[in-house]
């Protein structure tokens, strides 16, 4: 049954690199509740959170999935997430529904690539976080040598709640338990540590405490929870999820000890956009008008589109009205369901705090805002990095263009990191995300849920063409065929201006050399030139045009003429301009452990890369930024992968255009000719 209340709610999102066994913690933690009657595997393809045909077969998440389960009175809902690098727009936007960051780390492989991210994340994202390190059980564990890891890494914060003992086969907490020994040292030692972590965000309390005060359960509860919000404490707990050890203990420090949606915080909900926006006062209350937030959607085999919305004021029936956004017209929710991996679940009321589904909102996305009041309200959602690796997608069967199109809308819609678009310069589809991987599962989709296969390669660079100098050009059309011709004149003058300030068209005439009705004409036959490019094809920029000159005739004359004789000129002019082709420079943050940096800077420096800083990180790693072309580096990620052992990560974003080596321009435009020479 739901929680009738905010404060009996428990909202975690499990986070961490892949492998480390979040999907098994969760499916043992539904186990020991007794919500599922086995436990679930991921080996053996019975998982109840990775359900999909995918990830039986690859036997990782893919997507995010949902489940709820009751412990001491308390609803707990978890949000299990991928943990490749690929899928991490997946991990982010399911982060946007929980209170609670929960970073599982693997006992045997350690503090590995997505957990330094995860945990970056969550601190971005002003979540209280907790660290299981699971698979305690396994022989090659060194638990020692993980905490002092953890602590190098993310801080003194980190403090365990609970410790192994029995050679890892059980736990003893520290909470609750004022003397005992474990496999890590004496219980005494880690409770004291913990109560001093806990104190620090409770002046009160750290008065009582060091006024050698004793501190009650209650008083050590209520801390537990404010030291979590406030950052002054990141408990770790063991667990080993196969082993069904430390399952328990772990659903009951989340229940008793964590934060509940009362007191976490939230992102701010505004009313209105832009500068006059306000924010919003937001409660738990359930008692006043609805306010809730869309922060993933996803498809349904039985019920179709769900968007899973985390509730944050009010109570929601099947009978509750809202308006999405800033929509002028109300609608009714009619069914709500609560998730539990692959089914979903009607229930019939859900307060404020819960995590609900709800279907057929078809204008909704992730971020929507669904309110009683009938105001504009927006609400914000983390970021998530921009999709650079891409693909050019083609049908491989005629007439599937609109089922393609409508494929990708849905994927897109689902995944905040895989966008398309038209590119009306290379008149290509290209469709962009993560990696490699990602766009391959995401075809893989497109196939098995929508019945449509697409033939890919590498996009076109989108290059474009400018001047570095200022010239002149001229061209006189003229055309004799008998009755009334055609005659045009122009005198044109062309210079660059600053890079991305774009087209500037002048009328620099004096008298009437060239009437002004024509002068549209002129401007036209520019753009004709600045849309197909003067060089190689591609589209110009940052080029102003003042003509100032020309000649016309009272009977030949005509727009056509003159439009021809402006598309020349301009020609002629940029010619003799020191015409120069543009590339786009990415900006790239490059994680790699430090022993890898050589190897970085060398492979940068092949593709006329430049690095303009770097950050050395706790945990021997190392951030690398710089700046390379978007030719060099499009396959990077599998480059990365060679070069580090799949250790590093990368960021990508377009930074600016400059000009092309001298070579790369000459190939450029010998790739024009050449393809103009097929065509003929």
């Amino acid at each position: 049954m739901p929680a009738s209340k905010a404060e009996n709610i428990r909202n975690i999102v499990l986070l961490g690199h892949g492998s480390s066994g979040k999907t098994t913690l969760g499916e043992a933690m539904l186990f020991a509740a007794k919500v599922t009657s086995r436990l679930g595997s991921v080996d053996d393809g019975t998982s109840h959170l990775d359900y999909s045909d995918i990830e039986k077969d690859r036997k990782h998440t893919i997507d995010p999935s949902m489940a709820f389960l009751d412990h001491a009175g308390t609803t707990i809902n978890i949000i299990d997430t991928p943990g490749y690098p690929d899928f991490i727009g997946g991990a982010i936007s399911a982060s946007g529904g929980a209170d609670i960051a929960v970073i599982v780390i693997s006992a045997h492989a350690g503090i590995e690539v997505n957990t330094r991210r995860m945990f970056k994340l969550a601190q971005a994202n002003n979540m209280p976080v907790a660290i299981i390190i699971n698979k305690i059980d396994d022989e090659n564990a060194d638990l020692e040598s993980i905490l002092t890891h953890i602590n190098e890494t993310f801080g003194s914060a980190c403090k365990p709640m609970n410790l192994p003992t029995g050679e890892n086969t059980a736990i003893i907490g520290c909470f609750a338990n004022k003397e005992g020994s474990s496999d890590l040292g004496d219980v005494a030692d880690a409770r004291t540590e913990l109560i001093d972590n806990i104190v620090e965000a409770d002046e009160e309390l750290m008065e009582a405490y060091l006024g050698d005060e004793e501190l009650t359960a209650a008083q050590l509860s209520n801390a537990m929870s404010k030291a979590m919000i406030a950052g002054t404490v990141i408990p770790i707990l063991f667990t080993a999820a196969k082993s069904d050890v430390g399952i328990t203990e772990a659903m009951d420090a989340i229940a008793k000890y964590f934060p509940s949606p009362v007191n976490c915080p939230t992102r701010p909900i505004m009313k209105g956009e832009g500068e006059d926006a306000e924010e919003l006062e937001v409660s738990t209350d359930p008692e006043k008008p609805l306010i809730a937030q869309a922060f993933k959607i996803t498809t349904d085999p039985f019920v179709g589109k769900l968007a899973w919305v985390r509730i944050l004021q009010g109570t929601v029936t099947p009978d509750t009205h809202f308006y999405l956004a800033d929509a002028k017209k109300h609608a009714k929710v009619g069914h709500l369901y609560k998730v539990l991996g692959k089914e979903s679940k009607d229930t019939k009321s859900a307060v404020a705090g819960d995590i609900i589904a709800l279907a057929k909102i078809e204008d909704i996305t992730p971020g929507g805002v669904l309110h009683g009041d009938h105001l504009d309200m927006y609400g914000s959602i983390p970021a998530c990095p921009t999709p650079m690796f891409s693909l050019a997608v083609t049908p491989k069967k005629r007439g599937d263009e609109q089922k393609i199109s409508e494929a990708l809308s849905k994927l897109s819609q689902e995944d905040p990191t895989f966008v398309y678009a038209h590119d009306t310069q290379t008149h290509e589809t290209v469709i962009s995300g993560i990696g490699d991987l990602h766009l391959r599962i995401l075809l893989t989709k497109m196939k098995g849920r929508f019945d449509v296969e697409v033939e890919t390669k590498p996009p076109k660079i989108p290059y474009k063409e400018t001047i570095t100098g200022k010239a002149e050009g001229h061209h006189r059309h003229k055309k004799q065929t008998g009755g009334s011709g055609q005659f045009g004149e122009v005198y044109l003058r062309v210079e660059p201006m600053e890079r991305g300030e774009g087209f500037e068209f002048v009328n620099a005439l004096f008298g009437e050399s060239i009437p002004r009705q024509y002068l549209p004409a002129i401007e036209k036959g520019v753009k004709d030139v600045l849309t197909n490019g003067a060089v190689a094809g591609y589209p110009m920029q940052d080029i102003r045009v003042s003509v100032y000159d020309g000649k016309h005739h009272p009977v030949d004359s005509k727009e056509v003429a003159f439009r021809a004789a402006g598309k020349w000129a301009f020609i002629n002019a940029v010619k003799n301009a020191k015409p120069a082709i543009l590339e786009p420079v990415v900006d790239m943050e490059i994680a790699v452990p430090a022993d890898f940096m050589g190897d970085i800077a060398s492979d940068l420096s092949g593709r006329r890369g430049r690095i303009i800083g770097q950050d050395m990180l706790p945990g021997n790693q190392v951030v690398v930024k710089a700046q390379a072309p978007l030719s060099e580096v499009m396959q990077y990620n599998s480059q990365l992968r060679s070069v580090t052992g799949g250790q590093g990560s990368y960021t990508m974003e377009l930074s600016h255009y400059e000009p092309v080596p001298g070579n790369v321009q000459q190939q450029l435009v010998a790739a024009l000719a050449k393809e103009k020479e097929e065509e003929h």
